[in-house]
């Protein structure tokens, strides 16, 4: 399946999509060898932290800060800030994506666009300062608000190109066997479309993991507690322990989106 290159997206003077999608990184589905080395590979770097951290001779800072049971919080309030965010996003992007394909909504297709690739040009840092000096908005819903601005884009985009990749001539089909316009959009566009919209799911996610250890800057919480503990004070164990487990967590999430890939993408695509 071709998706059209931004020739084919952008027709005239109206941009009817951003020039290109996400692709889907695995075309083909991945045998269990595939779906055990990541586990593996995650589960030996934080073995080997573990040690190092084990190794070190630490003082009372460094220990307060890599403390276990706070360390696993910070975790939890990570995950918690970057599964909601993705989520708003899906519901905001998905939606918008569909009526942004539709005939009717070539007036309003170019200001929406320009609006999403705003959010992505202006730096996160930039937005949650925004919150917090101008409207003195803080804690978690400010990290979850500022991250959807962040990362919608890429599910807009993907969502879009996915359904004007589908070919007219299928669709013409559904619509002379008697198919409404509802059910071509959700028996035939959407579950074509569905390789191209999961990718762009998947890169937010993942953007979301490292955009969220900002969070810490207007008290939201999560890893990036720990990074800037080990920054203020000059700590590099610290610094390190909390570097590792975001990425670690960022490509635990990524390996998830990707079994969830293979699992959603339609048999025969």
């Amino acid at each position: 399946m071709t998706v059209p290159t931004g020739e084919q997206i952008e027709t005239g003077a109206e941009a009817t999509a951003p020039a290109t999608a996400l692709q889907p990184v695995r075309p083909q589905r991945r045998t269990l060898l595939g779906y055990l080395f990541m586990p593996a590979f995650l589960a030996l770097v934080l073995l080997v932290l573990y040690l190092y951290v084990n190794s070190q001779d630490l003082d009372s800072i460094e220990r307060r800060a890599l403390d276990f049971g706070d360390l696993l919080d910070s975790i939890w309030r990570h995950v918690q800030i970057t599964v909601v965010t993705t989520v708003f996003v899906i519901l905001i992007a998905v939606p918008l994506g569909i009526l942004l394909t539709r005939s009717f909504a070539g007036g309003i297709r170019p200001p929406v666009l320009a609006i999403s690739n705003i959010g992505v040009a202006v730096p996160t840092i930039a937005v949650l300062a925004l919150m917090a000096v101008a409207w003195g908005f803080l804690g978690f819903t400010a990290a979850v608000v500022a991250l959807v601005a962040y990362t919608v884009l890429p599910v807009l985009r993907n969502t879009m190109v996915g359904l004007q990749q589908v070919d007219e001539n299928i669709l013409e089909a559904g619509r002379g066997m008697g198919i409404s316009k509802l059910g071509v959009l959700t028996r035939i566009e959407l579950p074509l479309a569905v390789p191209i919209i999961l990718a762009g799911v998947r890169t937010a996610l993942v953007i979301n993991v490292g955009a969220a250890t900002l969070a810490t800057y207007i008290a939201a919480g999560g890893l990036g507690d720990v990074i800037v503990a080990g920054l203020s004070t000059n700590r590099i164990t610290v610094q390190i322990a909390g570097g590792v487990l975001t990425a670690v967590l960022a490509l635990l999430v990524d390996y998830i989106a990707g079994i969830a890939e293979d699992v959603l993408r339609p048999k025969g695509l």
